[in-house]
């Protein structure tokens, strides 16, 4: 009785408290709480016309860490000692719809047609025509068409399209003549020959199947194309899943039963593997290879004695894939992101290209050359944490760079686009955290990996605490007098760790300029800067069984050229840290990753979407032994202060580069986190050595 009390006085004095500012498109409410007349020819966004004035006040949050429920309705309100609530316009939540046709996220404001169910004209009338093709079926079949069926066929014709269009894109990049140092590069070969294992695709959560991978494993049956036969056209065999690597498989065609010789490495999500009838499905042919033709006498006994009781590979397998490659961002989006040139800010941009859940972005003040290429572009994926809506810099408190409206960018095809904001429910939802009486505090001392020089943990402070959980760290003794340097993490980020850690994991710490490892001590070090650690309890520590191991090969972005996905290796594991190691490259290029990174990709990953990867550029050599046939120069970004100025050579194609000198000039012109003025990556000893291997090539 006394928590109903209490409610009711509370709801009492909600019904009093008045509204400071009335987000655009919220109708003003009346005495009695009826709309305003001048209010009626407005459509509502939230809360609805229908709306009662129970339901206003329902909407109203009291706190200002909680979320109202409900779609339309308040966000992050907040009652000021005067009790009156304020409402911030870019905390303004308008809840996202779905494009029925092909999956999009998007506001009302910018989809298509009245009733809001499409993203664009072509899928509005894509839905349509197979809406028709649906009916004319049901007829045929004698039975009346319903909206359930002809929404089922269009999604199922969405998903198949997509898996096509993912396969016709990998073998467009096989068709354009690749040189032999791209093309050439066989992960499965590169695997027998290191004796290695690869990360399984359920070590990666962010990746297509990752929660069905279970289903896959060895012995399984496939039907997959012919490749030992004399005849002209395409004929396929049955083959078993005999080792797994990634997405790669290596299989073994029926009736070599141990002979290894004939066996195959290929990619489970291509064009070129299926499930069992699929062959009598499409009226294909199955023919034994000429080797163990004469062999066997009667191949359908065989056969039948060898896939009775056998697994075979879903039958849904392909149709799952595309529709888990899928991503709700599409060209002509507006985003924000850090900006490369000062990290300690972000910037307006609009995405040109999706490959795989991976995002081009193209600032909307960077500028055009002369010929029409993007001057300053950034690629990350879709659930990067570098990766915000819009509006976000403003909510938390965060530095948002002022966009240059002199800059024209209408002549490229991405601002032709409508452009629409980017709506919350397209991002990674991050952990929620408590900022209350004990959240970190200005000053607080700490270890974070440096996000310019990502093979370094150094000795950290935090510099500014922001809303919504997210803070700002500095790295001790090379920071610039007015904190361009700073970088923004979340309380719950893995890149930020408490004092002692890397002590603890035998892990060596950056320190400041002018103290030695030898004689370093964080508490004395505490004791001379008169500040105090962060309480270890504000870090998120926990550990999950991951299933990374020292060794394992991997595809994974190079952070400080991300448009560059290559071979790399788990060099070591702690806790969830991942210490990834570039094969070709010295140990100094090794980037510290949090084991669910959405910038780490199982093997084959590249292949699946069509996503350029980069080989290493020679071979690596025996564990043990120290690599000879690449001389660098000293390390350019170590101390994080040297200068670079980019070429501004021709843009990079949507999808990274598919010849050697388009990698190239790619390489020089590409920075990820600075410009002139700003921190260099690696300098031009890595593009020397390139050039050096193709010229022995």
């Amino acid at each position: 009785m006394c928590c109903l009390w209490l409610w009711e006085v509370q709801r009492a004095k909600c019904r009093n408290v008045q509204i400071s500012q009335r987000p655009r498109g919220v109708p003003q409410m009346g005495e009695a709480g009826q709309e305003d007349p001048k209010e009626m020819g407005r459509q509502d966004v939230l809360p609805s016309q229908n709306s009662s004035d129970d339901d206003v006040n329902n909407s109203v949050t009291l706190s200002s860490c909680a979320e109202s429920d409900g779609m339309g309705k308040f966000r992050n309100t907040y009652i000021n000692e005067h009790a009156q609530i304020y409402v911030n316009p870019t905390q303004f939540y308008v809840s996202a719809v779905t494009c029925e046709m092909c999956g999009t996220k998007g506001t009302t404001e910018t989809f298509f047609s009245r009733s809001k169910r499409f993203c664009s004209v072509s899928c509005s009338r894509s839905y349509s025509s197979n809406s028709k093709k649906s009916s004319i079926i049901a007829r045929l079949q004698g039975r009346p068409p319903t909206r359930k069926s002809s929404h089922k066929l269009s999604l199922k014709s969405q998903t198949e399209a997509s898996h096509s269009k993912v396969n016709e894109q990998h073998q467009e990049s096989r068709a354009f003549g690749q040189d032999a140092t791209l093309a050439g590069f066989d992960w499965g070969n590169y695997l027998e020959k290191s004796g290695l294992l690869a990360a399984p695709v359920s070590c990666f959560r962010h990746v297509p199947l990752c929660a069905q991978w279970d289903d896959i494993y060895v012995r399984l049956k496939v039907e997959v194309l012919n490749t030992h036969t004399a005849l002209p056209s395409k004929v396929y065999w049955i083959a078993t899943v005999v080792q797994l690597a990634g997405y790669m498989a290596l299989l073994r065609y029926e009736g070599f039963e141990d002979d290894d010789s004939h066996d195959l490495w290929c990619n489970l999500g291509t064009a070129d593997v299926h499930p069992i009838g699929w062959c009598a499905v499409n009226s294909k042919l199955l023919v034994p290879p000429q080797e163990v033709h004469q062999h066997i006498k009667d191949w359908k006994s065989y056969l039948m004695e060898r896939l009775v009781g056998a697994h075979a590979l879903p039958v849904d397998f392909h149709v799952k894939m595309a529709d888990s490659l899928r991503c709700p961002f599409r060209q002509g989006v507006r985003v924000e992101v850090v900006d490369r040139s000062q990290v300690s800010r972000t910037r307006l941009a609009v995405v040109d290209t999706v490959v795989g859940g991976r995002l081009r972005l193209l600032y909307e003040d960077g500028g055009l050359g002369p010929s029409g290429e993007v001057l300053s572009d950034f690629w990350c994926h879709m659930q990067s944490p570098l990766l915000h809506p819009v509006g976000w810099s403003e909510r938390v408190g965060h530095s948002i760079k002022e966009t240059d409206t002199s800059v024209n960018m209408s002549s490229h095809p991405a601002f032709r686009k409508v452009l629409q904001n980017s709506v919350p429910d397209q991002f990674k939802k991050l952990r929620t955290v408590y900022m209350g009486d004990t959240f970190f505090e200005e000053g607080m001392k700490l270890e974070a990996i440096d996000p310019l020089n990502l093979g370094n943990i150094c000795v950290a402070s935090v510099r500014k605490v922001l809303l919504e959980g997210y803070i700002m760290v500095g790295i001790d003794g090379v920071e610039i007098g007015d904190g361009s340097d700073w970088f923004c993490y979340h309380a719950s980020s893995h890149a930020i760790l408490p004092v002692g850690y890397c002590e603890n994991n035998n892990i060596p710490l950056t320190l400041p300029p002018g103290y030695d490892h030898a004689t370093f001590i964080w508490t004395k070090y505490l004791e001379e800067t008169g500040t105090v650690a962060a309480p270890r309890r504000l870090f998120n520590t926990d550990d999950v069984g991951h299933g990374f191991t020292s060794g394992m090969k991997l595809e994974a972005v190079d952070l400080m050229e991300p448009r560059l996905v290559c071979v790399a290796t788990v060099r070591r594991c702690v806790g969830r840290l991942l210490l990834l190691h570039f094969d070709g490259w010295e140990p100094e290029f090794d980037q510290w990753v949090d084991c669910q990174s959405p910038e780490i990709y199982p093997v084959g990953w590249c292949e699946i979407t069509g996503y350029q990867l980069q080989p290493p550029i020679g071979p690596e050599p025996p564990q043990g032994q120290e690599r000879s046939h690449i001389s660098k120069k000293a390390k350019p970004f170590m101390g994080k202060r040297s200068k670079f100025s980019p070429d501004r050579c021709a843009g990079p194609p949507h999808v990274p580069p598919k010849r050697t000198r388009s990698r190239i000039a790619h390489s020089r012109r590409g920075l990820s986190l600075g410009e002139p003025g700003a921190i260099a990556r690696r300098g031009e000893s890595r593009i020397a050595a390139f050039e050096k291997s193709c010229r022995e090539l």
